[in-house]
């Protein structure tokens, strides 16, 4: 019999959990497959959220042929093959046939470069599905070509939902008499992942022997203790894992983070996948306390992307460290944030006219940068005017924390604007 998680796997939207941003009522994506046409996309998202599942749908709402591709094991080849054969079915007038491809990220730039040609005239719609970021991993002619939308990982409703309806629809489990006593476990080992989910809710049902069942967390923790592959079904826990490595890194425990890296290692793990979180890291966690950590890390990420496995390791060992006893800051990544809610509040307030710049005589005569003062005219390269609209004036953002390095810049920024900071 079928695993849980496909016995219960959507055939329609109305019955698709989750993603209401993209495909709940009034949705943008929502409303193109209402209407019968949808463009080219990429759905960049995390593991068990929805994006083959909703490929599907969407193929059977548009009454579309269908084509698959595994960026593993497909080549060239097989690309072209497969647009060959849309060639061939593409009637006119009719709904392009649809070409998914899973995991694209992983597809080589001379794979990626095949297809460009079928997408841009409409031979086929692409969906692809990828787990990473595609400014990073999709080319960018064929990224010009294609939506993105991000999906994101379902939350409590959503999983409970789901939870209800494997109970309830299921054609096995609706025969057994089954108590959801206790749920925190099963949301919290799930990770927001639908299909991890019904993994471990299956396994902890199949550990029963009679039909009268009740869930409990104990009951969750211990079956996962005893069986930690089974919840783990197409690779998710590479997701736990560099989970665990940036927290380590964050928690400056260098042991703990080479650890988890040499998991990823021994696991065949893109090296320039740990690179580019090295480097999150970097800006996130260590931040001002020490700005060459963020210089460390892209160097790792240039060197890894020339020399690739299995020298690759030794690079990443050596930022991994670095960053992990590296001193702690996240006041740039607190200070942008709390930016950004700023903007959201307060909208697109105007530019000081003495900030504004002045290219025309027009320009000039509405005052256009007046009043501006040249740091460089003054003493210490420095006089005090305002830099932020008006209404705005007294808005703080950046607070520097308590580390040498910052500590150097608090007592600069004291000095030139005195009680601001």
């Amino acid at each position: 019999m079928q695993p849980l998680a496909e016995r219960l796997r959507p055939k329609t939207l109305d019955e698709y959990i989750g993603q209401r941003h993209l495909v709940g009522p009034g949705a943008v994506l929502r409303k193109m497959i209402d209407g019968g046409r949808v463009p080219s996309f990429i759905l960049w998202g995390p593991p068990g959220v929805g994006k083959t599942t909703l490929a599907h749908i969407i193929s059977q709402k548009l009454e579309a042929p269908f084509y698959t591709l595994s960026a593993i094991n497909s080549g060239v080849k097989e690309v072209r093959d497969v647009i060959e054969k849309a060639k061939s079915n593409r009637f006119f007038n009719a709904v392009s046939p649809i070409l998914f491809i899973d995991e694209i990220h992983r597809f080589s730039k001379t794979q990626q470069d095949s297809l460009l040609n079928a997408v841009e005239t409409g031979v086929v719609t692409l969906i692809g599905a990828t787990t990473e970021n595609p400014s990073f991993e999709v080319i960018r002619p064929l990224l010009s070509r294609c939506q993105v939308y991000v999906l994101q990982p379902l939350g409590k409703d959503d999983l409970m939902q789901l939870l209800r309806r494997a109970l309830t629809e299921d054609v096995v489990l609706k025969e057994k008499h089954i108590t959801l006593k206790e749920t925190d476990a099963l949301l919290r080992y799930s990770g927001g992942d639908a299909r991890k989910l019904l993994n471990i809710l299956e396994l902890v049902i199949s550990a029963e022997e009679s039909n009268e069942i009740e869930i409990t967390d104990r009951k969750v923790t211990e079956r996962l203790q005893e069986n930690p592959a089974a919840y783990d079904k197409g690779g998710e826990m590479h997701y736990d894992i560099i989970s665990a490595f940036i927290k380590s890194i964050r928690g400056s425990d260098p042991d703990a983070a080479v650890y988890w890296l040499a998991r990823m290692v021994a696991g065949g793990e893109d090296p320039k996948f740990i690179a580019r979180r090295l480097c999150i890291s970097a800006a996130e966690d260590i931040g001002l306390a020490n700005p060459n950590a963020l210089l460390l890390a892209n160097a790792c990420f240039d060197i890894i992307q020339k020399i690739g496995w299995p020298e690759g390791r030794i690079p990443l060992s050596e930022t991994t460290i670095y960053l992990a006893c590296s001193p702690k800051s996240n006041s740039a990544y607190q200070a942008v944030n709390s930016a950004l809610e700023f903007v959201n509040k307060t909208g697109n307030l105007p530019v000081p006219l003495h900030l504004r710049n002045a290219p025309t005589q027009l320009m000039q005569e509405l005052s256009y940068g007046k009043e501006y003062k040249y740091a460089h005219d003054y003493d210490n390269h420095f006089v005090k005017q305002d830099y932020l609209p008006k209404e705005a004036a007294d808005a703080r953002f950046w607070f520097g924390q308590e580390n040498p390095a910052e500590q150097k810049l608090t007592d600069q920024m004291r000095k030139l604007w005195g009680n601001r900071y």
